[in-house]
């Protein structure tokens, strides 16, 4: 059950054994006066296309500070992450608004919808600073809010909808330019307890079609239904554990 190496080459079930995230040596150190503190320290694995991983540990762990490094939202003291073999942690600064766009989609806490655009037009305009032609948008918007079980909602804007209805147009939204790898930061963080099963079931549907999902919680009810967990401590992997046969009452 449980992979010490932290490479992440232990056969995942879940996944092709495709790594489209390598992790190598990752440190990030920050000044407090004189005093280093490290958020990450050495650390490294993989992630195969397909896996649905969450990464859990108590505050101040690293887990944040991980996901941001990953998303290309900061940069690393030290090491290396490759997204489909290319090391986006050399990328250059003006490089990266394309990167983010082009590997990764966000789904955050709180949403972070524009609220004077409906659910169809916050997925148009992800897709429109991507270059996507206009019929093209309109008919993957209409798909993917089908997808996530919106598709009689298209029109409504975010004041109109739920805090699960508003997270899954989120989720849609962070599909839409077919990201190599989706990012959830504290999905189910501001949804109730029945909505957050929504999300979760959602998310495992999604992974089940191929798509590679990396989540950070606070919520083991939440990891206890993805593929794999990696625990955070002290800015390092304290454990990485596959998990088989993972069903929805776990």
């Amino acid at each position: 059950m449980s992979n010490k190496g932290n490479n992440g080459n232990n056969g995942n079930h879940a996944a092709n054994g495709e790594p489209v995230l390598r992790i190598r040596n990752l440190t990030k150190t920050y000044m407090q006066g004189k005093i280093p503190v490290h958020a990450l320290n050495d650390v490294s694995f993989d992630v195969n296309k397909g896996e649905l991983l969450s990464i859990v540990g108590p505050s101040g762990s690293g887990k944040s500070t991980l996901l941001s490094m990953i998303g290309l939202l900061d940069m690393p003291t030290d090491g290396s992450v490759f997204i489909d073999d290319v090391e986006i942690t050399k990328a250059k600064e003006s490089e990266a608004p394309r990167i983010r766009r082009e590997k990764i989609g966000f789904v955050f806490q709180h949403f972070n919808l524009l609220s004077t655009l409906n659910a169809m037009e916050n997925l148009d305009i992800a897709m429109r600073f991507s270059g996507v032609p206009k019929k093209k948008r309109k008919e993957r918007a209409f798909e993917l809010l089908t997808q996530v079980g919106l598709g009689d909602r298209v029109t409504h804007k975010p004041s109109e909808l739920s805090g699960g209805q508003q997270q899954r147009v989120a989720i849609a939204r962070a599909m839409a330019n077919e990201p190599a790898i989706l990012l959830a930061d504290e999905p189910t963080g501001a949804v109730d307890t029945k909505t957050r099963e929504v999300i979760v079931e959602l998310l495992k549907g999604l992974s089940e079609k191929g798509q590679t999902i990396i989540v950070v919680t606070h919520d083991m009810e939440v990891a206890k239904q993805t593929n794999r967990i990696i625990t955070m401590r002290d800015g390092k992997i304290a454990g990485d554990e596959y998990r088989k046969g993972v069903t929805e009452n776990e």
